[in-house]
């Protein structure tokens, strides 16, 4: 009977943890106390997944087969057969891998570790990081042998955070083991919850590479759309114009301009960049790819800047506000926003920035990026420059018709507002 433990319950643990917990014994396991607190009682602030699902645990027998809790103590976890690593995998501020999340995740793992245990990593990671970087580590700790007394599995997490739709069950799931019987029981293990079933990959090198290049595509893809945004920009041309045109065509891949964050796309093609060039390859798409996405919320600073000049309106002591701070709509999730550059560089040119996101955690915002978000919605004819930066249900309802009658900027990073309101858009 397998006993699963959860290491890290974020966006990616939490609902991996909720969904094995309806087939299995499963203890989640985080070492933020407060976290854990309040997943206990029922609440979970990242919004993947709902009180009742919680609540449903909490009102088990304690006869039942299967089950759900949630523990800061290690000790909760040393009974356990299977471990899931699920700790986010971040950049440095010098924009390289910070393994420390999962090296001290492993260490954990590696201090309960038994003989036939099974440690499944889910962390976004570059290809050879399991068995490099977190097997020595699990060896070490544990004073086991790698692939003779314990092993390894790797499926590399799917969530889109704030998705409704495509969910942990419903998108395919990779799997791979160390060798081929723990490759059939990681499938075995992941098939009996994923609705949408599995895909082997031969290693797990493999599973880490389809991994790290299913976010530097789109990473790229993007990017080209960013950069053509900035040549439409200086020729005069709506570049959504463009792209509506192009579209009409039935094999165009119709990706739109943004900012580019989040843990995943804005992150994962650094750690494909760091593999390569320790291996001596300097990757010239990707790292392009990245420089132009890293540049576009000082573009749109910029860009606000001089519609604010050509109104006459001056620069410096003025007042601009921002809708959004998190990294994509709907969702709390405030990871490596990009609207923080748009911010910064608003900042930089003497101008009073105040921000308003009705999803975003104000205690989170101001520990990590020393922001103060506002209580409430102002009133925005106060400004003279209004940036629709992340579309939250709610934000294209808003009446910007005020912006036809004084000379106040509207700029629409997301093209989602009437262009006859607006004087600038991605």
């Amino acid at each position: 009977m397998y006993k699963i433990a959860i290491i890290g319950l974020g966006y990616v643990g939490l609902p991996l943890a909720v969904a094995f917990g309806k087939k299995y014994p499963v203890i989640g396991y985080d070492i933020n106390e407060k976290r854990i607190r309040e997943l206990q009682s029922g609440v979970d602030l990242t919004k993947e997944t709902d009180a009742e699902s919680l609540k449903m645990f909490s009102e088990q027998s304690e006869s039942s087969v299967n089950g759900l809790a949630f523990s800061h103590d290690v000790r909760a976890i040393q009974d356990c057969n299977i471990y899931i690593v699920t700790v986010p995998t971040p950049l440095t501020k010098f924009k390289t891998p910070d393994l420390a999340p999962l090296l001290n995740a492993s260490a954990t793992v590696g201090s309960v570790l038994k003989k036939g245990n099974i440690v499944i990593y889910e962390s976004t990671v570059y290809p050879g990081c399991t068995e490099e970087d977190c097997v020595p580590v699990l060896e070490k700790h544990s004073g086991l042998r790698y692939n003779v007394d314990f092993f390894c599995g790797y499926s590399p997490e799917r969530i889109n955070p704030g998705d409704k739709k495509n969910t942990l069950t419903s998108i395919r799931k990779v799997v791979s083991g160390s060798n081929d019987d723990v490759t059939c029981i990681v499938n075995d293990l992941y098939i009996s919850i994923i609705q949408a079933g599995t895909f082997i990959a031969s290693s797990i090198r493999v599973a880490e590479a389809a991994k790290a290049i299913e976010n530097a595509q789109r990473d790229v893809n993007i990017s080209f759309v960013n950069e053509l945004s900035l040549i439409f920009d200086k020729m005069g041309i709506d570049t959504q114009e463009v792209l509506e045109a192009a579209a009409t065509k039935w094999n165009f891949l119709k990706f739109t301009p943004g900012l580019v964050g989040g843990h995943c796309i804005g992150v994962d093609p650094y750690y494909l960049l760091h593999k390569s060039q320790c291996l001596g390859y300097n990757p010239q798409v990707i790292l392009s790819g990245r420089s132009i996405n890293d540049e576009m919320g000082r573009f749109v600073a910029q860009k606000t800047v001089k519609l604010m000049i050509s109104k006459g309106i001056k620069v410096l002591h003025s007042k601009v506000l921002v809708l959004g701070f998190t990294f994509k709509e709907n969702c709390p999730d405030t990871r490596n926003t990009k609207v923080i550059d748009v911010v910064h560089e608003l900042k930089d040119f003497g101008i009073e920035v105040d921000v308003y996101d009705p999803y975003a955690s104000g205690e989170n915002v101001r520990a990590e990026y020393g922001i103060e978000l506002l209580p409430q919605l102002p009133d925005m004819t106060e400004y003279n420059a209004v940036i629709l930066a992340v579309n939250h249900d709610g934000f294209g309802k808003l009446d910007f018709s005020f912006v036809r009658n004084q000379p106040t900027v509207l700029f629409d990073v997301k093209g989602v507002l009437p262009k006859d309101l607006v004087h600038g858009r991605l």
